[in-house]
């Protein structure tokens, strides 16, 4: 049977806001394959692959400098860089009545609670507690204070919504993975697996969700081509899954001889190893966050999302990761997700004795 993905399209004019990012690479090549006539609108500062046929066009939402879309009129617009509200207000100053369809990068941080499984794209969301009016604030506010994030999304929704009446869509992803991804959430344990030994490793009980940046980009221009609206969770794989599953599958990918040396929820906590952060992706599936990898996907399977194989994204990441210049290799892990090999070592030793 054809899928959307897979059926011809007509070309469309779409606006990318972004669009040379981690979700911004895959999605304008895809959108190019597509046969679509692409313009990227941003501060033309970060050094990207320029693209045959890419119209860029320069400007500054953060200083509100439109100037470059004044006039303009596109198909489809996908924003992808928006984390304060006033971004979208702005930009809907212009785009308002010259775009035909929006579609909104959102994320799964907009919910107000992560403890009910299932729970679907009608979950209470998050509302706004701070002091300054948030249409005041930008991202570099938020950066400097990241508990306004979910809270800042979810007025971004509301704003959307507000402008593009009838003609917009919410794409809400989870942990977004894949090559690219220079955070090391997720390339920990593909990089980390190959280097063998014995590797630490949460409960393997619990559960777990994800995308691809692929997944997330390619669906996102197929949502713009067929104007979808509402609100959708991206989050994968389509059948649930648990962590022991995914870093089983990791290891036969990345190296089959190391050894996975599975920690217990009581070990890991009375020793501060932290979920998310020192041990990446995992989040405990009881309690507060029962519900963190188990949010419904429903909706957007039945609109037609599909997932990779996980082996091919791991397969994707470690080549990508194996191109990096060899400081970045070699400081590995370099962010604030994952465990330094020393700390990795103790905790291991720690393990052992408890079971000798």
């Amino acid at each position: 049977m054809t899928t959307s993905a897979d059926a011809a399209v007509a070309p469309i004019d779409l606006l990318i806001l972004g669009g040379t990012g981690f979700i911004g690479g895959p999605q304008v090549r895809y959108a190019v394959s597509r046969g679509h006539r692409v313009t990227l609108f941003n501060r033309g500062q970060r050094d990207s692959e320029r693209i045959d046929g890419v119209e860029y066009l320069v400007g500054d939402r953060d200083s509100g400098d439109y100037r470059a879309l004044h006039g303009r009129r596109f198909d489809a617009c996908i924003d992808n860089a928006t984390l304060a509200p006033r971004w979208v207000r702005d930009a809907a100053q212009v785009l308002a009545g010259n775009v035909v369809h929006y579609c909104f990068i959102s994320t799964v941080s907009v919910y107000a609670s992560d403890a009910e499984p299932g729970a679907d794209e009608t979950a209470a969301r998050e509302t706004y507690a701070g002091e300054a009016d948030p249409f005041t604030l930008s991202p570099a506010d938020v950066r400097a204070n990241m508990a306004l994030y979910g809270s800042l999304k979810t007025l971004s929704e509301d704003e959307a919504l507000r402008c593009y009446p009838g003609h917009c869509a919410l794409l809400r992803p989870g942990l977004i993975v894949g090559p690219g991804d220079e955070s090391d959430r997720f390339t920990y344990w593909p990089v980390r697996i190959a280097q063998g030994g014995d590797v630490l490793v949460p409960p393997r009980e619990d559960p777990v969700q994800w995308i691809d940046v692929r997944d997330v980009a390619e669906w996102s221009v197929q949502v713009a081509e067929r104007q979808l609206t509402g609100a959708y969770n991206l989050k994968g794989p389509a059948l649930a899954t648990t962590m022991g599953e995914m870093l089983e599958t990791i290891r036969g990918v990345a190296n089959p001889a190391a050894v996975l040396r599975e920690a217990s929820r009581d070990f890991l906590q009375a020793h501060g190893v932290q979920a998310w952060v020192d041990l990446p992706v995992w989040i405990p599936g009881v309690g507060d966050t029962a519900g963190a990898h188990r949010r419904s996907n429903a909706r957007a399977l039945a609109a037609g999302l599909n997932f990779r194989p996980l082996a091919q994204t791991v397969a994707d990441t470690l080549d990508w990761w194996r191109k990096l210049p060899e400081s970045r290799q070699n400081a590995f892990p370099a962010g604030k997700f994952g465990l330094l090999p020393a700390r990795e070592r103790e905790l291991l030793t720690v393990l052992a004795a408890q079971r000798s």
